[in-house]
């Protein structure tokens, strides 16, 4: 069975920093192309990063081109969500959700076939 646990969600004021992480299952990990998604309040959820299962593919949304930065450790089986310059609109459950599926990082949600339970960020104004 597909595990994924995220954690490092929290209150941060704009302009700050948080991690996140997403610790996958062992067997799952190596071969698997990982994402983060976010879904605030009443919105749809959406793309924010991905990265490909060797690392060097990475595709960002536009609005957190140059802030956020995804990055995994298969060592660890985690994969991370580096985010710097916080703005209150990153307000959102962030989620985490990988695919077996060989190829490139896709950014739909419904290329994804297993999901965290998300981590709540906040960012105060």
């Amino acid at each position: 069975q597909i595990q994924l646990v995220e954690s490092g969600g929290g209150l941060v004021q704009a302009g700050g920093s948080l991690r996140l992480s997403c610790a996958a299952s062992p067997h799952t990990f190596g071969r698997g192309v990982m994402a983060w998604f976010r879904q605030a309040p009443g919105k749809e959820r959406e793309f924010v990063a991905a990265i490909s299962r060797t690392g060097d593919n990475t595709p960002y949304a536009n609005f957190v081109k140059g802030r956020f930065t995804i990055s995994r450790d298969n060592a660890k089986n985690t994969v991370y969500l580096q985010m710097n310059s916080l703005k209150p609109e990153d307000t959102a459950v962030y989620y985490c959700a990988v695919t077996l599926v060989p190829g490139p990082p896709k950014m739909g949600s419904r290329d994804y076939g297993h999901w965290g339970q998300g981590t709540q960020v906040t960012v105060s104004p």
